[in-house]
């Protein structure tokens, strides 16, 4: 069955490219609209909706997971295209479980997921016809990993964002190679052209085969920042086929024309603490902030440096303080099976937004700046103050934007004690309860007038 499968996939291959290439043509005319891209009303509605939502699960897998040390390991050991085009052979998740992934992801809070349908390793997490090269032909799995996701999503309605990587160490056409992708065995010509028409031609079947899609997620083009990747077009052949759909990347530089949102990768907007996001500034699109569990992305078998519930609550907190929102990954195992240490965190987690959400969903980045403490959200009239790291009885903190009418602890209404000062706001802290991640005091603002 399965040969049977690979030769009639070969027969249709021509054709599909020929379709893939008509596609790249048809986009390339809207090239000069999207330069001067403005979001219709659908995509500044699902901004509004984005910033509203706050926390989502990040999920990479595919089927360097059988290979237990992570997503780059073709690049890392490194692994030529030859034997690594035995590793979907290993990969059959049978116990993958997408209703209880997405039952996992809203029990934790979170109110959207983004998962890898193409990694660096060019392998399609779908039913690409384009290739072969993807977990329905190759692996005796045989199933549509992102088909069978997006109707969990649709059903249990939780947004569904698609990862998508730029880079593809198998593709002979990604041509000239960018800073990676030297050991692979790939003769040393391609064409580029045919690479980027073959890329959109997967981007058209994931935004026209699984519904309503949340967004892109671009990453990988890093690798060559230089080259010519023909954005205009294939953000406009995003925002034709579904007009709602969010575009963004991880590019590591300021946003280009026709993206719509900005994410931050391992650190808050505008901190520039772990190297990657050094050329960006923050702009006024809606924001993402990206950060592992443990120190991994894919699935690594032997990485237990694990992040307490307590620092993932307090990143959550501090991104929303930075009107950012929280995508929080998992790497699943080659099992299927979201591991246990991550599905303790996030169940642990969940706890906290469902006691706390309010303070949480729906906010912005408050009108005091973060410092050791902690940090502000506000939602209208509400300000919530986030004292996540404060030991003294009283705390200062910078004037609001109009006079406090009240203030309270969220976690059971008691009222703080505060008094106006010149220039700020003094606040009589409670006692913190043990294993207090967050205090959270709630200041109702005088009305606007």
């Amino acid at each position: 069955m399965k040969s049977q499968l690979l030769r009639l996939r070969s027969l249709s291959f021509a054709a599909a490219i020929l379709c893939s290439t008509i596609a790249g043509a048809q986009a390339t005319k809207a090239q000069t609209s999207q330069q001067r891209y403005t979001p219709t009303p659908e995509n500044l509605k699902a901004r509004a909706w984005f910033q509203d939502a706050k926390f989502g699960m990040f999920i990479h897998w595919g089927v360097y997971s059988g290979l237990g040390d992570g997503e780059w390991i073709m690049e890392t050991r490194p692994i030529n295209r030859t034997d690594y085009a035995r590793v979907p052979s290993f990969f059959n998740p049978i116990k993958f479980d997408p209703a209880a992934w997405v039952a996992l992801a809203k029990a934790a809070g979170m109110n959207y997921i983004t998962i890898t349908s193409k990694h660096h390793d060019g392998f399609a997490m779908f039913d690409s016809r384009l290739t072969d090269w993807n977990v329905v032909a190759r692996t005796p799995y045989g199933k549509d990993v992102i088909g069978m996701l997006a109707a969990e999503c649709h059903k249990q309605g939780i947004k569904l964002f698609l990862y998508h990587s730029q880079l593809d160490w198998h593709s002979p056409d990604y041509f000239p190679r960018g800073r990676t992708g030297h050991s692979t065995g790939r003769p040393d010509s391609g064409n580029w052209d045919a690479y980027l028409n073959f890329m959109d031609g997967q981007l058209r079947e994931l935004l026209t085969s699984y519904g309503e899609i949340g967004g892109i997620w671009f990453d990988g083009m890093w690798d060559k920042p230089d080259a010519d990747w023909q954005l205009a077009r294939t953000y406009a052949l995003i925002h034709q086929l579904q007009p709602q759909a969010m575009v963004g990347s991880n590019h590591h530089k300021n946003p280009f024309p026709g993206e719509d949102f900005q994410m931050f990768e391992k650190d808050l907007p505008g901190q520039h603490t772990t190297g990657f996001n050094a050329e960006q500034s923050v702009s006024a699109l809606p924001l993402e902030t990206a950060e592992t569990m443990n120190n991994s992305w894919g699935f690594n078998l032997t990485d237990e440096h694990f992040k307490s519930t307590a620092d993932l609550i307090r990143y959550l907190v501090r991104a929303a303080g930075w009107n950012a929102n929280f995508l929080l990954n998992v790497g699943p195992m080659p099992s299927g099976e979201i591991q246990p240490e991550f599905v303790q965190r996030l169940t642990e987690v969940g706890r906290w937004t469902k006691q706390y959400g309010d303070s949480i969903y729906g906010t912005r980045g408050g009108p005091v700046a973060a410092g050791p403490w902690g940090v502000t959200t506000q939602r209208g009239s509400t300000v919530y103050l986030h004292v996540l790291d404060w030991n003294g009885p009283v705390l200062a903190v910078p004037a609001m934007p109009r006079p406090v009418h009240s203030a309270r602890l969220l976690r059971d209404g008691g009222i703080v004690e505060f008094s106006a000062v010149k220039g700020g706001l003094v606040l009589k802290l409670p006692e913190p309860q043990p294993q207090e991640v967050d205090r959270v005091i709630v200041l109702e603002l005088e009305a606007a007038k």
